[in-house]
């Protein structure tokens, strides 16, 4: 099957963190070279002066707009009039999830509208869908209150707003890797040039799974080139280009076109290094119901990964969140999800965050790799679970869901 790959990934530019870390008064990126746009759709509704606005809200016609939260703290099942919160995300298997939990009435991305987790927290969640970029950018200028990214993206957001992780998503086993065509080794490798998406998540998976293998990374060159570019260049065996570095799904389909194609390496040598996530701002968890709001996007998460283990409803979901990322097939997403861990029981979110290596390797890692390529200044303070860094990482509503369901 011939698969669509012009999708919205989440992958952000430099030129995007840079922005965010600017209006935050972070960072300086003077004299640093955007990226090209990591998405190879159009971004969220521009305005004439290029400033992101966000497009529709799932199953709404209502813009994008102040993430000001009404109401109070009211628990479950009290009349006061529900707080209303944002949530910025783009198609990813892990994040598709949320548009999916609309289509099935968990929660409703209309503002004004709930579904029964929305009811159950009093809490009224008004989904953004747009791209990659355009969701950091929304959620550094606080326009949302929170937002689906990655651990390595977050670091630059972060500068301009103090964030929480609340729940990791899934990791990349697999999703990201480098392809190649007539190159039968590491060692025939070392030289050529491999195209992808520079200062990126992509570039950040080549350099440590290069550095993990024994080799160094400056033997090998890393050329910007727009990963679709790149795949649909190296499918068709265009421009002398034998090497690049995506991710899904791109890697399924270059390894689909070229019978000599084939992975090299891939994000299975850097286990949970690179995380999906959902960050929220310290100032909207503040805010009143602010941590309903977390505790509701906890409990869709789950709900949802409950539906993708459910014999009963697997297919089911698998097929809705495979229509929305890449318009993928039932047979594709179950491989997808393979490569693309979900941290589907919240055990695993608990591992993740509290894990010695994470805190004290992978992060510092991700942090060097931030500096390295100017995403920002200085390292961010970061902190897990003490609330007293500008980014961190927090189980404290997985803890709190896993615990009500003991009960």
């Amino acid at each position: 099957m011939k698969m669509n790959i012009h999708y919205q990934p989440r992958f952000a530019s430099l030129a995007t963190l840079c922005a965010v870390a600017w209006f935050g008064g972070f960072l300086g990126c003077t004299g640093s070279k955007p990226t090209a746009s990591n998405g190879s759709s159009s971004p969220a509704n521009t305005s004439a002066t290029g400033s992101p606005q966000p497009a529709q809200p799932a199953g709404s016609t209502a813009a994008a707009g102040s993430t000001a939260a009404a109401g109070s703290t009211a628990a479950a099942g009290s009349a006061s009039k529900p707080a209303t919160f944002t949530l910025a995300w783009s198609e990813y298997p892990s994040w598709s999830i949320f548009g999916v939990a609309d289509e099935v009435g968990l929660i409703n991305g209309k503002e004004g509208q709930m579904g029964s987790i929305e009811k159950k927290y009093n809490v009224d969640i008004k989904l953004i869908l747009a791209t990659y970029d355009s969701c950091i950018t929304l959620y550094g200028n606080s326009q949302a209150d929170g937002v689906c990214i990655t651990n390595i993206d977050i670091l630059g957001a972060a500068g301009s707003r103090n964030s929480v992780g609340i729940l990791p998503t899934s990791t990349s086993a697999g999703a990201d890797a480098c392809i190649v065509a007539g190159v039968n080794s590491l060692e025939e490798l070392a030289g050529k040039p491999t195209r992808g998406l520079e200062k990126s998540v992509s570039q950040y998976c080549f350099e440590r799974c290069l550095e993990k293998l024994g080799k160094n990374p400056t033997d090998y060159p890393f050329a910007q080139m727009d990963p679709e570019q790149a795949a649909l260049a190296f499918q068709g065996k265009n421009d002398g280009i034998s090497s690049i570095m995506v991710w899904n799904p791109f890697v399924m389909q270059s390894i689909r076109s070229r019978s000599d194609a084939k992975v090299l390496f891939s994000s299975e040598t850097i286990p949970e290094e690179i995380i999906d996530m959902v960050v929220v701002g310290k100032d909207s968890l503040s805010k009143p119901g602010g941590e309903a709001f977390a505790k509701a996007v906890v409990e869709t998460f789950y709900a949802m990964t409950q539906r993708m283990a459910d014999p009963k409803t697997s297919d089911e979901t698998l097929v809705g969140i495979g229509a929305r990322f890449a318009k993928l097939e039932l047979e594709d997403m179950k491989t997808i999800v393979q490569q693309t861990k979900f941290f589907s029981d919240p055990s695993d979110a608990k591992r993740l965050f509290s894990d010695e290596r994470f805190q004290k390797e992978t992060m510092p890692l991700v942090s060097k790799f931030c500096v390295k390529y100017g995403l920002t200044s200085t390292p961010v303070d970061l902190s897990f679970g003490d609330g007293k860094g500008l980014m961190d990482f927090s189980a404290k509503y997985v803890s709190g869901y896993s615990d009500g369901q003991a009960k």
